[in-house]
């Protein structure tokens, strides 16, 4: 199979970047990578990249009908609801050449092109006014995947040629762009983007979280893939590929029933590297295991709404709470988790306090302005505490929180709080 190269080269990358490149300790954020949430309710989501398409599936089983229109088909017939991370529109993509059907650069090598090289004006929200209208109709959810899908930063790997935005203000116009498409053609706001192939790092400076913060978003991402992208290369491709779909879910569902609550699944709203549509067959299997399962497919806002942390569910005596604060205030670790029994920091107890002006805005307004001593997530809030005399000027952001920091902060709190953990300071936060 074509998609075991591709599969053992994600394995391999994945095994030198936690080798050579470990990922960051993750930090208090306004910004969190959502990715699945606490739950022992049988509920999950599903996320459709890269659409709408206005192109008949491949192969075309359904009278010519537009692949979005079958996805949205499926999903009313289960009563399931969907999170389609759309573009705006890659016509702009040009010049360029196709790569090889079945590469990492089938759909262009320089840019992405959706639905595919050439067709660029039947998919995106810009060219499908109408596959957006029936979406949001429908009670589905929209997030936002990039205007023109440019890849944030390098990501040498696979896309050693690819065109890159490299600026944060450019990340954000694009993505800004796509956003007032949806507010102003449809009266909706979105808040949720996946960045495009999950490239964080936009200058070295600057990453996928600054540009969220700055749009108010938080960061989708997913906890299973669907794989309905992936090419099949012999025998009878299109069974194979709706298999390789397939039989992850249920042997995932057949040793562990309750594997997918509170779980995001990766699906695509488009051809897979080979030009063909495993997930317009593919899907109505999936939903029917789910729904033989007794599991119910909502959206990501819902389930957020439902329970908003990796590692805090609705069990946990503080959960109501810590739900309504994390609506106002940076509480939750950018992996989403909250490690109530770990020690809070004073860059921790600095986000908490600090208004997200100075949290978010100034920071980064201050890291464009060349100023370094704020390259730190916390080096904003850090400051405006230090100004309002919550704590000592020249904080590190890692140092031990000290009972006199709470004292000093005691208006932030209601009543005494008397220990140092992070559960005993989130418990006695103000709402």
């Amino acid at each position: 199979m074509e998609s075991t190269w591709i599969k053992l080269g994600k394995k391999l990358k994945r095994l030198a970047k936690n080798t050579l490149f470990p990922t960051p300790k993750p930090l208090i954020s306004y910004v969190r990578r959502i990715e699945r949430v606490k739950t022992s309710e049988k509920v999950c989501a599903m996320t459709f990249d890269d659409g709408p398409m206005d192109l008949p599936c491949a192969p075309d089983q359904f009278g010519g009908e537009a692949l979005t229109d079958v996805l949205l088909d499926t999903l009313q017939e289960f009563g399931a609801k969907g999170v389609f991370d759309v573009v705006g529109d890659t016509s702009e993509n040009y010049p360029d050449v196709c790569g090889g059907p079945g590469t990492p650069t089938w759909g262009g090598t320089a840019f992405d092109h959706y639905p595919e090289f050439g067709q660029d004006k039947k998919g995106g929200a810009a060219n499908c006014p109408r596959l957006i209208g029936r979406i949001l109709n429908e009670g589905h959810q929209i997030t936002n995947h990039g205007y023109r899908h440019i890849i944030f930063g390098k990501k040498p790997y696979v896309y050693g040629k690819r065109q890159f935005q490299g600026d944060l203000d450019a990340v954000v116009a694009d993505m800004d762009r796509l956003h007032s498409l949806l507010r102003d053609q449809h009266g909706y706001t979105m808040t949720m983007t996946r960045p495009p192939h999950y490239v964080d790092n936009i200058d070295g400076t600057f990453t996928a979280y600054d540009a969220c913060a700055m749009m108010d978003y938080q960061y989708l991402a997913a906890s299973f893939d669907g794989q309905g992208w992936l090419p099949a290369k012999t025998g009878d491709v299109q069974q194979a590929e709706v298999r390789e779909m397939v039989d992850p879910l249920r042997k995932a569902l057949e040793q562990d029933e309750g594997f997918f609550c509170g779980q995001i699944i990766f699906q695509k709203d488009g051809y897979n590297m080979a030009l063909r549509t495993p997930v317009a067959f593919g899907l109505r299997q999936h939903l029917e295991l789910l729904e033989k399962a007794g599991y119910r497919v909502i959206t990501v806002a819902e389930l957020l709404e439902r329970s908003p942390f990796a590692d805090v569910g609705a069990e946990d005596k503080d959960f109501e709470h810590l739900r309504e604060l994390q609506k106002s205030r940076a509480i939750a670790y950018s992996d989403n988790t909250l490690r109530l029994d770990a020690p809070m920091t004073r860059g921790e107890l600095a986000m908490l306090l600090a208004p997200r002006e100075a949290a978010v805005d100034l920071r980064i307004r201050k890291l464009k302005e060349g100023d370094k001593s704020f390259a730190h997530r916390y080096a904003g809030a850090l400051h405006w505490c230090a100004e309002q005399h919550l704590l000592p000027a020249g904080a590190a952001p890692d140092s031990p929180l000290e009972p006199g920091d709470l004292r000093k902060a005691s208006d932030f709190f209601s009543g005494t709080v008397t220990g140092t953990t992070r559960r005993e300071v989130l418990g006695k936060a103000k709402l």
